[in-house]
């Protein structure tokens, strides 16, 4: 007897709460107006939305001698100190990238290695969360010096520094 009035209770309590009055999910309240389409709140960005890299900084000695650090530290490793993607990871049997001195990715825009280097490409992982944005910037830099290092000749360098060459 109890049990019965027991349950008699609960199946009226669930009824009253699965119809009371209330809001459906998005559904405004009676009389109020939103403009259409919604737009977000001011100064929030899109998770989704495709970053637009900054635009290159000048480059100097000082930035060419950052990413050779950089570049030293965080991308010879696999690419190589001469960017022909022979480092000691690719000896070691991992798949060896690209060389930076083929003519697809000499045709490539600076841009592209800054993003490959924050996004990633292919097999290799992100490097946004470990390089600064300035040192991503440093390390396209040097990249092209390297690519350009390939084809210099001695009439490339400067009249004082050519004594300093071996």
């Amino acid at each position: 007897m109890i049990a019965m009035a027991g349950l008699a209770i609960a199946l009226s309590a669930c009824d009253n709460m699965a119809n009371q009055p209330k809001l459906n999910p998005f559904e405004l309240p009676y009389g109020s107006q939103t403009p259409w389409p919604a737009q977000p709140p001011r100064n929030i960005v899109a998770r989704d939305a495709p970053a637009k890299p900054p635009s290159p900084p000048p480059v100097t000695m000082a930035l060419l001698q950052r990413g050779r650090e950089r570049f030293d530290i965080n991308c010879a490793p696999c690419h190589g100190r001469l960017g022909d993607g022979n480092g000691i990871i690719a000896q070691r049997g991992f798949p060896h990238p690209p060389s930076f001195h083929i003519p697809r990715l000499k045709d490539e825009p600076i841009e592209h290695f800054y993003d490959v280097v924050s996004n990633g490409y292919g097999i290799m992982f992100a490097y946004a969360d470990r390089v600064g944005a300035a040192d991503r910037w440093a390390i396209a830099a040097y990249i092209r010096a390297l690519q350009a290092s390939r084809t210099a000749t001695i009439v490339d360098v400067p009249v004082d520094k050519r004594g300093a060459l071996q």
